[in-house]
């Protein structure tokens, strides 16, 4: 078994699911009391906020690069980035390391593209939501991607992310507010809604669509088990 190494605390609360997913998912896999090989290195969320929202991506780039080399240097065999947004920098990451980095939207553009759909809904961070980085990937395979048509809608969900589910909170009105998001975005043609935030999961499950969602965590989980049995 490979070792996967985490760079976690993008929100701890998304990290304790990555934790448990690689652990149940290899358990699956092998049975018995087998578990995961798993290097952990947490960041400090604060400080990752404060420059994104500063748009201080090289700052960025030089702490997520310096975790990545300690997990590298600790014997993980792979990379998991536990933060869809933090994806926008997975290139300076790679390039600071020689073992792989699993990109969370690669992976999911694969599972989207198996579902054979055509157009999904990304929701996450306005940063997710609205640079390339992450809606190339799908558009790599052919998949039309699109987000809410209302600004206020974009700052809404970018404002939960960071001052609610960050914080481990997760309101019924906060919810309500993604279901009708999401409706809107299937009746402008959506076949799919990604869930394009780690924390996003915690709050929106596949009873809240009536088409299939897309759990970002689950899938990069997934490809790191695949990963580390290979």
């Amino acid at each position: 078994m490979k070792t996967i190494g985490i760079i976690g605390g993008i929100t701890w609360l998304s990290t304790l699911d990555y934790y448990k997913l690689l652990n149940q998912m290899m358990n699956d896999k092998l049975g018995g009391v087998s578990s995961a090989k798993i290097i952990l290195y947490s960041v400090e969320f604060a400080e990752i906020k404060m420059l994104t929202q500063a748009g201080q991506w090289d700052g960025i780039a030089a702490i997520m690069c310096n975790a990545a080399q300690q997990l590298e240097k600790a014997g993980a065999d792979c990379l998991l980035i536990g933060a869809n947004t933090m994806h926008k920098i997975a290139d300076e990451i790679q390039a600071s390391v020689k073992i792989p980095v699993i990109h969370i939207a690669e992976e999911t553009a694969k599972e989207v593209s198996l579902k054979q759909l055509k157009t999904v809904a990304l929701l996450g961070t306005k940063y997710t939501m609205q640079l390339d980085f992450y809606k190339s990937k799908l558009q790599d395979k052919n998949i039309s991607v699109i987000i809410p048509h209302d600004e206020a809608d974009i700052e809404f969900m970018n404002d939960a992310i960071y001052n609610e589910m960050g914080k481990g909170i997760f309101l019924p009105e906060t919810k309500e507010r993604f279901i009708k998001i999401i409706e809107a975005l299937i009746k402008r043609g959506a076949e799919g809604i990604i869930l394009g935030c780690t924390e996003i999961p915690i709050l929106i499950k596949q009873e809240d669509s009536s088409v299939p969602v897309f759990d970002t965590t689950n899938i990069h989980a997934r490809a790191a088990v695949t990963f580390a049995l290979n």
